[in-house]
Order: C-alpha cells, then structure tokens, then sequence
C-alpha cells in the first residue's frame, strides 16, 4: 500500500522545510502539498462602518494567484524527486481545513513546519500546528 503524506505549507522558510524533510523521510508516497487561505488575514478592509469590498476581493485575488504559484513551484520540487505530487488550494481556518484534507484524502502521516510562536502571540493567535497534532487521527511530524 502507497503511502500518502500531506504537507501544509505557507511560503515559509518552515513550510519548505518540512517539504524537504517528507521528501527525505517518505521516499515513494504520494505528497499532498496544501495551501490554506485564510479569510481573516485580509481583516484590514473592514471597519465598523464601511468595508473597503473592492479593495478586499483585489486582495484575496493577489492572495490565490500567490497561493496558486507557490504550488506550482513546490509540485515541481516534489516532482524533481521522482515522487508523485498533488496540489490542493483551500480557503478558511488553517488548522480545520487541514484536518479535513486528512480525513478527505486518506492521509497517513501530516509533515507541516512550525513558525515557533512563543508568549502572548501563541495564546493569541494559537497555533496551528499544535491545534493540527493534537486533534490529528493520523501522525503529524513537526519541523521546526
């Protein structure tokens, strides 16, 4: 039975990291490469009184065609290893959507990177790869 490896990845240093670490690790399973958009992030066109609604959907537009290339280079990384590479573009909360691409696409084992959030800014924001490992039903691998 293949293997089947998911790694989240964000255009982080991290992000490229774990990607390198499943390659090495999971030689031969198919590698999952998924980029989450988060709706929240383009927060800033909205206030309490007027929503800036053009200058949000050029945003998120700059956000998948970013998203959309970032893929693209990181399949051809997968695929320059000799392993077979897909690509998924999902949009909502980073962790949830994570998890359900675990369950959707029958993943085995989660290699994503971590931004080292420490203090007031983990309990803040959270995290997304401590929320992924400890509510994930398969193994998730941290890099860090």
């Amino acid at each position: 039975m293949d293997q089947h490896v998911l790694v989240p990845v964000d255009g982080s240093d991290r992000a490229e990291e774990a990607l390198e670490y499943a390659l090495e690790h999971f030689s031969g399973a198919t590698v999952t490469v998924l980029h989450v958009i988060d709706p929240v992030s383009l927060i800033g066109y909205a206030d309490d009184e007027w929503v800036d609604f053009e200058g949000y959907q050029e945003a998120r537009e700059r956000q998948r065609e970013r998203a959309e290339t970032l893929l693209d280079e990181y399949r051809d990384t997968v695929e320059s290893h000799g392993q077979n590479a897909e690509t998924l573009l999902e949009t909502g909360d980073p962790a949830d959507r994570i998890l359900d691409v675990i369950d959707a696409e029958n993943v085995d084992h989660v290699v994503m990177g971590s931004r080292g959030r420490s203090g007031v800014r983990r309990v803040l924001f959270g995290s997304v790869a401590e929320t992924v490992t400890r509510r994930s039903p398969v193994p998730v691998t941290i890099v860090r």
